[in-house]
């Protein structure tokens, strides 16, 4: 395959990985507003996660092998304890997923997590933190994300802001600077253990114990919940978060932290406009904003990522 379609493959698989996060982010806030607690729902979410990567690691030769390497990388010290806290970041992704989407819709959701991830991805293919080591910055990365985030600024405008706390943006924000590391520790923990569905289960181990930790401790406090849905589709958040974590794994080896979290903004925009339109939030913005956005958005990924060629040149 020729260098322009292996990246065009790998970005379809970045924006693959945004459109489960937006789908995601939708049933995970759903189920946070029946339930009425958000850091029960993403216990539920990464508990469910936890037991299908479970039975996958145990059923298939690869996951077996990935373990077992696992395990003696951590006795051999040869995997650091730093490598092992993706699950935290997804932790408290998932968490933020269930507190904010039924009130600000996917697409706002979606404005900090994207602004926070861009950055983050700059940062980190800056200093090499990816197992593709230091990708440059170039002025086409450089505009590429500054659409992106042009795309998100986009969303923001009207009044869809007028009563959104300030918390309900930063905490996705922050949240997206997390997974843009913890795209990252999963690519070289990948190639630690030669297995994205070990990587992937280090942090649903790491993040199924945080948040179990966390609802015990809410519930405590707070109450246990008003009530438990029966909606099948309301407890999938897990499985959907089992299959983007595995996909980034594979894909940040090929693309670099900054174009994995470019074109997982278009599949969040062009998702989070579809989820917004079918079930409007509160603070939702409407459907043409939100398709400017993505339309500006997409222009960013293929800015950063198609291999442009100077006139002449083979």
């Amino acid at each position: 395959m020729s260098e322009r379609g292996s990246i065009g493959v790998a970005v379809g698989g970045a924006a693959l990985i945004g459109a489960l996060t937006a789908l995601q982010a939708r049933i995970n806030g759903t189920l946070g507003a029946e339930l009425g607690d958000g850091i029960v729902a993403a216990a539920v979410s990464f508990s469910s996660g936890l037991v299908i990567l479970a039975a996958l690691s145990a059923l298939v030769p690869e996951g077996r092998r990935g373990f077992g390497r696992l395990v003696r990388g951590i006795r051999e010290r040869s995997i650091p304890p730093w490598m092992l806290l993706g699950g935290l970041v997804g932790a408290f992704t998932v968490a933020s997923q269930g507190l904010t989407v039924a009130t600000i819709g996917v697409a706002l959701f979606t404005v900090g997590f994207v602004a926070g991830q861009t950055t983050g991805g700059l940062v980190l293919d800056r200093v090499g933190y990816g197992p593709a080591g230091v990708v440059p910055v170039t002025v086409r990365r450089l505009v590429g994300a500054a659409l992106a985030i042009a795309g998100v600024i986009v969303c923001l405008s009207g009044d869809a802001l007028g009563g959104v706390p300030l918390w309900m943006l930063v905490v996705p924000a922050v949240a997206g600077a997390g997974v843009a590391w913890q795209q990252g520790t999963n690519g070289r923990l990948r190639v630690r253990v030669e297995s994205p569905l070990t990587a992937t289960l280090v942090n649903f181990i790491g993040g199924t114990a945080v948040l179990l930790l966390a609802a015990v401790v809410h519930v405590a406090v707070a109450g246990a919940p008003r009530a438990v849905p029966s909606e099948p589709w309301l407890y999938l958040g897990g499985a959907v978060g089992v299959i983007y974590i595995f996909l980034s794994a594979v894909v940040v080896r090929r693309t670099g932290v900054l174009l994995l979290g470019l074109g997982s903004v278009v599949g969040l925009l062009s998702t989070s406009v579809v989820l917004d339109a079918l079930w409007p939030a509160p603070a939702a913005p409407t459907t043409a904003v939100a398709v400017l956005a993505a339309a500006v958005a997409i222009a960013g990924v293929v800015v950063a990522a198609v291999p442009w060629r100077r006139p002449g040149r083979r």
